[in-house]
Order: C-alpha cells, then structure tokens, then sequence
C-alpha cells in the first residue's frame, strides 16, 4: 500500500516547518505490526484526524509521539529537528501533551489543583501558594473558556466538557505545541460537544497543532484539516477534509481503500450499514 503526499491547506502552507514529522514509524508486538512503515505531519494551526477501525494502529502511532510506546525503526522531527522520544517525559520537553479520553483528572481536587498536579506551585517557605496557582487557573480558563467559573470544587461536579477544558487548560499551560486529543467529545452531550469543539477552534487560532483521534466522523469532519485514515497498521491515505466526502472516508476506514477505488457495489453497501 503506498501512501500519497498531501499538503496541507495553503493557509497552513505558508509555514515551511511541520511541527511535527513522523517519518516510516515501525512497531511490532512478536509477529503482528502494529504500526507498518506509517509517515505523517502536522503544522501549526492546523488539525489532522486520525481515524480507523479497532486495532487500526491509530493508538500505537500516537503513542510513539507521546512516548509511551517507543518505536522500532524511523524517526520523529520537531520544528524540523531530530527528536528523542523515549518517554512521556521526553515528550513534554518537546510540547507535546496527550489528552487522554479519561483525562487523567482527579476528581476530589479542584480545578487550579489539578492544573498544577506534580509540578504544584509554593511559597518560599514550602508550603502550596493556592492563590498563585488559582490566579494562573483563572488566566488560562478565561482565554480558554471565559465563562468557567468553577474553580474552588472539585472537577467531579464539573460537566464533560468542563472537565476536558481542565485537561486543555493544564496542557496549554505548560506550553503545549502539539496536542493529541483522544475521542474528546465521547460520552458528551450536543452542548458539552459544542463546548470542546469550541475549545479546538481556539487551540487553532493559537498556533496549536492537533492530532484529533475519533470514532466521530461528524467530529473529524468538522474540525480537521486533513484526515489521516489507517487500516491494519498502514495509513490508507491523506486527504484535504474538502476533497473528500464523509462516504469517501468511511470507504477508507472500512474498506482499506482511497477515494475513487471503491466500486458502486461496495459504495451501496456502505450506504446500507449506515
């Protein structure tokens, strides 16, 4: 299976230098690949979905970048550099953060708590400076989500989307660059899911680059760039989001196959499945 090169969006061209390069990425577990010679980007102020059936890969590529998985062969570039990637925290150095589809919250502390959980902020005597960490939780909330105001319960009072704007809001504190969002609007109603796609186009508009992983193909399709589509460890192709239709997407994801091979016998029975 060959993988076709597709540029991004000519607002996203302007920038020369990917944010993020993920070149012929390999991994196995005993005989089965995971992940099979898969090279794909990401620019600034843009969102790529990545997008495929159970087992497709799209969990194992990503934790490649994240550092939780390291990879056979291939390598990564960051702002057009060689990167090391061994673990979670190599990542970090680099601004890359993952937001997971649990969240990694915890539930009895409050908002300001849990965007500084680890790295709390003190005093110059050792004692935990709530106030300090609670007026950076209200900037970053407020350019985020301005109308938060719930910062003094804990997170498990808090609504889906509030709490993936907790999760967005410690990222993008630390100065995240790279963002991958795994299924951020599963479980969550039509108004929480407004919210967290509200939360995206902002993360946009800011220069971020996202990974977007969802089963939601109204969420990929909404929100992405480009879509990056994988099939038993491979990447099927890279389209432009308006190249392609929803069906030409789910062909890919289904069927393993680009826009413009799948016959009108399979194109119908994808329309019957749907």
């Amino acid at each position: 299976m060959t993988q076709a090169a597709v540029s991004p969006p000519p607002a996203i061209a302007a920038t020369r230098t990917a944010l993020v390069d993920m070149r012929n990425i390999n991994v196995a577990f005993g005989g089965v690949h995971a992940v099979r010679n898969v090279s794909i980007d990401l620019y600034p102020g843009e969102v790529v979905g990545l997008v495929g059936g159970n087992g497709a890969g799209k969990s194992t590529l990503t934790k490649v970048l994240s550092g939780a998985q390291v990879a056979d062969s291939g390598e990564i570039l960051v702002d057009g550099q060689k990167a090391t990637i061994t673990n979670p925290r190599d990542a970090k150095v680099y601004g890359i953060e993952c937001i997971y589809q649990t969240l990694a919250l915890a539930d009895n502390l409050d908002a300001p708590a849990n965007l500084f959980l680890g790295r709390e902020l003190t005093t110059r005597i050792g004692n935990l400076d709530d106030d300090r960490m609670e007026d950076a939780a209200r900037k970053v909330m407020g350019r985020l989500n301005p109308n938060f105001q719930r910062f003094t319960t804990p997170v498990k009072s808090l609504s889906g989307g509030q709490r993936q704007a907790v999760a967005i809001a410690r990222a993008v504190y630390f100065n995240a660059k790279i963002l991958i969002m795994d299924e951020p609007t599963a479980a969550l109603g039509p108004a929480e899911t407004a919210q967290v796609r509200n939360l995206v186009r902002q993360l946009k508009a800011d220069g971020i680059g996202i990974f977007l992983i969802s089963h939601d193909i109204h969420d990929v399709y909404d929100l992405a760039d480009r879509v990056s589509v994988m099939y038993h460890g491979q990447i099927v192709d890279t389209v432009n989001k308006h190249e392609v239709s929803t069906d030409d997407i789910l062909g890919m994801i289904i069927l393993g196959k680009k826009p413009g091979e799948v016959t009108q016998k399979e194109m119908e029975a994808l329309e019957l499945r749907g």
